[in-house]
C-alpha cells in the first residue's frame, strides 16, 4: 500500500508515546489533528498499520513498536488526544474520528467481529443482507459463515450473492450500519464504513472463491440450488471457482496431479507471455527432463496465435477444475 503523507505522519505518531505525541502536536491546529487521528484510526482498524510500514517512515521507531506487543491503540489516541486539545474536545475529536473512519469503510467493525458473533447475528437476518455482507468479507471468513448457517439460509444468501454487484454503496452502507449495531448489541469489537461498487463479473468471482472453501457436500448442494433458479449463473460461478490467475495458489501436489501427462507442446502454448508467479509455479513442478522438453518446445514456437495459447491455458485448467469437482483441488492458505 503507497501511503500518503498524512499516513506516514500517523504511523509516525504511533511510533511513538502518546505524552511524547501530543508534545509533538502542541500549536498544531485541531483539524490537522483530526486528520492525522483520522488515519491512525483508518490504518489501526484496517489491519494495515505494520511494523514494516513504520520502519520505511523511521526505522530508529522499528524496536520500540516491536517491544510494545501489548499496544493499545485506542488507549494511545485517547492519551495523545487528551494531552493535546484537553479532554473534553478529545471526546469530541473521537467521535468525529470514529463517524469518519465509519463513512470511509462501513464494513470495518463487521470484519473484525468473531466468526461466532457473525454466524448468530446474520443467521436471523435476510439473506439480501447477509449476501451483501459475505460479499465484503475475506473468502476464506464468508465460507466459514456460510458452512454454519442452516441450508435453506445458505442457499437464499449464495443465489443473492451472484447479483450483489447491482446493490449501490448506499444500501450497501445501510445494511454495514444495521449489522454493525447489532454486532455492539451482541458486545462484539469494532470499528467501521463507503462501499466500492464492483462489476457483476466480480461479484460472480467472489461468490465462486466462497463456494469453492465449503465443504463439497455442501458446495454440490449450493451449486445445484443455484442452478435450479438460475442456470448461466451456476455455470458462470462453477467455471469461476478455478482459473488461470489461482495457479500460484493451487497446492503443489494438486498441480502435479493435473500436470501428470498434460502433452508439452500444449505446456510450451500455455507458458506463452504467462507472468512469472505462474510459469515459475507450473515448471517448478514438474520434472527436470520435462522442463527441459518444455522449454526446447517454446524456443520452437513461432509467434503463437492468441487463441491458441488461450484454448492450451483452457485446456489446463479444465483439469484444475475436474479435480476441483472431486474434492482432490487444495489450495494453499489464502
Amino acid at each position: 500500500m503507497a501511503l500518503t503523507g498524512k499516513q506516514k505522519a500517523a504511523l509516525l505518531l504511533a511510533g511513538l508515546d502518546a505524552a511524547t505525541a501530543a508534545e509533538l502536536l502542541k500549536g498544531v491546529d485541531t483539524k490537522t489533528v483530526q486528520e492525522l487521528t483520522v488515519e491512525m484510526s483508518y490504518l489501526d482498524a484496517a489491519g494495515q498499520r505494520s511494523a514494516r510500514q513504520t520502519a520505511e517512515v523511521a526505522r530508529q521507531f522499528v524496536k520500540s513498536i516491536q517491544d510494545q506487543s501489548g499496544f493499545q491503540f485506542r488507549n494511545f489516541l485517547r492519551e495523545m488526544l487528551k494531552n493535546t486539545v484537553g479532554e473534553d474536545k478529545a471526546r469530541q475529536i473521537q467521535r468525529d474520528v470514529q463517524q469518519l473512519v465509519q463513512k470511509r469503510d462501513p464494513f470495518l467493525t463487521i470484519r473484525a467481529a468473531s466468526l461466532e458473533t457473525l454466524v448468530a447475528v446474520l443467521d436471523t437476518e435476510h439473506p439480501q443482507a447477509v449476501a451483501v455482507v459475505l460479499s465484503e468479507l475475506p473468502p476464506k471468513r464468508s465460507s466459514e459463515i456460510l458452512g454454519r448457517l442452516g441450508e435453506g439460509m445458505r442457499v437464499s444468501t449464495v443465489s443473492r450473492m451472484t447479483s450483489a454487484g447491482g446493490i449501490t454503496p448506499e444500501a450497501k452502507a445501510r445494511i454495514a450500519e444495521m449489522i454493525r449495531q447489532r454486532i455492539e448489541t451482541a458486545g462484539a469489537p469494532g470499528q467501521a464504513a463507503a462501499a466500492i461498487q464492483v462489476r457483476p463479473e466480480q461479484s460472480l468471482r467472489r461468490v465462486a472463491i466462497i463456494v469453492r472453501n465449503l465443504d463439497k457436500s455442501i458446495r454440490d448442494g449450493v451449486l445445484q440450488a443455484i442452478e435450479q433458479k438460475d442456470k448461466e449463473a451456476a455455470e458462470k460461478v462453477a467455471a469461476l471457482m478455478v482459473v488461470w490467475e489461482d495457479i500460484p495458489f493451487i497446492s503443489d501436489r494438486s498441480l502435479q496431479q493435473a500436470l501428470r501427462g498434460f502433452d508439452e507442446r500444449q505446456l510450451a502454448l500455455a507458458l506463452q507471455q504467462a507472468p512469472e508467479e505462474i510459469g515459475g509455479k507450473i515448471m517448478g513442478n514438474i520434472s527436470e527432463r520435462a522442463g527441459e522438453r518444455v522449454r526446447e518446445e517454446m524456443s520452437l514456437l513461432s509467434a503463437p496465435k492468441k487463441e491458441e495459447i488461450e484454448q492450451a491455458r483452457e485446456k489446463l485448467v479444465a483439469a484444475l477444475r475436474e479435480l476441483n469437482n472431486k474434492g482432490e483441488l487444495a489450495f494453499m492458505e489464502e
